[in-house]
């Protein structure tokens, strides 16, 4: 399922006056998308029935119906994200209540992703990531577990890519960033201001950067060329990152595949030649 309002609102500077008029009003009266016939929703905009349609088909959708069922499901993810919040953990749950409540919250958080990624988008992000010169990796805390697990896949495919873990080494290397790289963010918030200071910096130098962060407009999904939106369903135990990390990771493997396809036969034969093989059951150096 395509995400409606935030396309509108990536799209909304590159539209018509016209168009934009109705992206605002939509913006700002969501439901109205909802309740509104195109007939009627081209009243009260001042608009006509083919500007609307044609302002959905530019942003990426068949029509208004398809613009319209989306926005629809989007109000009921919210609605569903709103009850969940009810099954938050308390001080007397038991451990079979725990294992429960966290394990379905992880399952939700991963089915809200998978309907939330666009799979043009993603294609655009894995052809970027191709032909690039360094996949350089920003992230702080548990979006650094994130990344760093990219890393460590990139690198056995021998890919080239930077990742520090000090922000201070990563504000460098968004410095010292080109255009011919590409910036991979991870930030669940979309807040960091340590990540938003990288990005300036990669902004500065013309460097592509793809955002990993949740599904909600903030100033990280409004600096990227292109957003990968993950569920925006965090537990209250918002400090151990628990159902966004697991859907940053689903995301890590998706671009990791996607790019190893890309050329299969060649990644089948990179695979196996860094795979580092045990013996009488000891780990080896690196493993």
């Amino acid at each position: 399922m395509k995400s409606a309002l935030l396309r509108l609102r990536e799209y909304r500077d590159s539209i018509s006056p016209t168009e934009r008029t109705i992206a605002d009003y939509l913006l700002d009266h969501p439901e109205s998308a909802m309740e509104c016939g195109v007939h009627e929703l081209a009243e009260r905009t001042f608009s006509s029935a083919s500007t609307i349609i044609r302002m959905c088909r530019r942003i990426g959708f068949d029509g208004y119906k398809d613009f319209r069922r989306a926005v629809t499901y989007e109000a009921a993810l919210r609605r569903h994200n709103e009850e969940e919040e009810q099954k938050e953990i308390t001080f007397s749950d038991s451990m079979e209540e725990i294992i429960e409540k966290i394990t379905e919250k992880n399952i939700v958080s991963l089915e809200d992703t998978r309907n939330l990624l666009d799979p043009k988008s993603l294609e655009r992000c894995v052809e970027i990531i191709c032909r690039s010169r360094n996949v350089l990796l920003f992230g702080l805390g548990a979006s650094l577990l994130a990344a760093r697990d990219l890393y460590l896949k990139f690198l056995r495919l021998n890919k080239a890519c930077v990742i520090n873990e000090d922000w201070h080494a990563q504000l460098l290397t968004a410095r010292n960033a080109t255009g011919e790289d590409v910036g991979l963010v991870f930030s669940y918030s979309g807040e960091t201001e340590e990540v938003l200071t990288c990005m300036q910096a990669l902004k500065e130098n013309r460097t592509p950067i793809i955002a990993i962060t949740r599904f909600s407009a903030s100033p990280v999904a409004e600096l990227a060329d292109h957003n990968i939106y993950i569920a925006a369903n965090e537990s209250i135990f918002r400090s151990g990152a628990m159902s966004s990390r697991i859907s940053q990771l689903n995301v890590v493997d998706i671009l990791y595949t996607a790019f190893a396809n890309r050329d299969y036969e060649a990644s089948l034969s990179q695979l196996s030649r860094t795979h580092i093989y045990k013996s009488n059951g000891r780990r080896q150096p690196g493993e």
